[in-house]
């Protein structure tokens, strides 16, 4: 069990990492999601050892670690530049950390060998890097990494600098590589649709703070709050300011919404709507759908889908259709705000769920 207690990191007065409370269990796969700059790499640099916080402690298997270098400890790294030695070839790079550990040149073998089966680099094992592509070389990367059979393993970003196809492959096998491992993997990544992919536990940062931690499919439908509904929204969220009066959300400019029934028991005042993409449509999907028009801006065509942007009030949202939507920029439409999956956010920022609604 890897923790980091009340974990916090200063840099020439710049907080970079505040007051951080985690706990990864053996056998886990963890994402750290949120923007550049959010402090994922910083947070890693952590858990590896290779910065030591300003504040708060690191604990590994109830061992507090927080002073031990990154050579004492056991774990592997895999970095969005894979890093691979030109000079050797694809299987003495995977094995080069158990000739330096002086592992039996048996169980290099083993050990090799498997890494490289899992990773389909076996036709490869005789050649260098630079014979290999850009997926072969992340591959062998990762494999270097694996035979280490560290207890926790450390991934920034490791597919980013990979094309669509390669990355959809490790994507989808990266999981099924790592399930019987039983070693503690990190994941980090800008892309919420990567999160979502790999499953697991997520942590939703922003400003080197984690303003949520919990099952991946959880932070997505239910956010505690706007950041990380924001952090886990891409397109980006739309949001609006609303004053609810009585049975109407009002906006700026005279324009109300419906109030929809499964909210209606929330106090009359000031409120953020927050929803997905996909939850605003052309054709009403519930029956308490609330419609809203518009003027488009902008239609991109992505061949199976269509993002339309629209223009609500001076508000810029995105309708993600499935389809082909061939509009004019200025068209006026009517699209249809799906309210069973609406977010509604507080003045502070925090999530009004539907259960305290209910009893308000």
């Amino acid at each position: 069990m890897l923790e980091l207690r009340d974990v916090s990191k200063t840099t020439s007065g710049q907080p970079h990492i505040s007051h951080v409370s985690l706990t990864f269990a053996p056998g886990s796969l963890n994402v750290l999601l949120g923007p550049t700059l959010a402090g994922k790499t910083s947070l890693m640099r952590l858990m590896a050892g290779l910065d030591r916080p300003t504040e708060g402690s690191i604990w590994m298997e109830g061992q507090d670690v927080t002073g031990v270098p990154v050579q004492k400890r056991s774990v592997a790294m895999v970095y969005q530049q894979f890093i691979n030695y030109p000079a050797m070839t694809v299987y003495e790079n995977i094995a080069s950390p158990l000739r330096v550990a002086g592992v039996a040149k048996a169980v290099i073998e083993e050990r090799v060998t498997h890494a490289a089966d899992l990773l389909h680099l076996t036709p490869h094992l005789r050649r260098t890097p630079l014979e290999l592509s850009g997926g072969q070389q992340q591959r062998t990367a990762l494999a270097r990494a694996m035979v280490k059979e560290a207890r926790l393993v450390l991934l920034d970003e490791p597919l980013a600098n990979l094309d669509y196809k390669l990355r959809e492959e490790l994507r989808a096998e990266l999981p099924r590589i790592f399930a019987a491992s039983g070693a503690i993997f990190v994941y980090a990544t800008t892309e919420p649709s990567e999160a979502l992919l790999l499953g697991g536990h997520t942590a939703a940062l922003s400003e080197g703070r984690v303003t949520q931690f919990g099952p991946t499919i959880e932070l997505f439908r239910e956010p505690a709050d706007l950041i990380t509904a924001q952090t886990f929204a891409d397109p980006p969220l739309n949001i609006v300011a609303v004053d609810k009066r009585g049975s109407n959300f009002q906006l700026d400019g005279g324009l109300n919404l419906q109030v929809p029934a499964r909210l209606s028991g929330i106090a009359d005042g000031a409120y953020t709507l927050g929803f997905q993409p996909h939850h605003l449509s052309f054709q009403p999907r519930a029956s308490d759908a609330v419609a809203v028009e518009a003027r488009v801006s902008v239609t991109e065509i992505t061949g199976s889908e269509s993002f339309v942007h629209l223009d609500f009030a001076g508000r810029r949202w995105v309708m993600l259709e499935e389809g082909i939507h061939r509009l004019d920029v200025g068209e006026s439409v009517r699209a249809f705000i799906d309210t069973r999956h609406m977010l509604v956010f507080d003045t502070s920022g925090r999530r009004i769920s539907t259960a305290a609604a209910l009893a308000a």
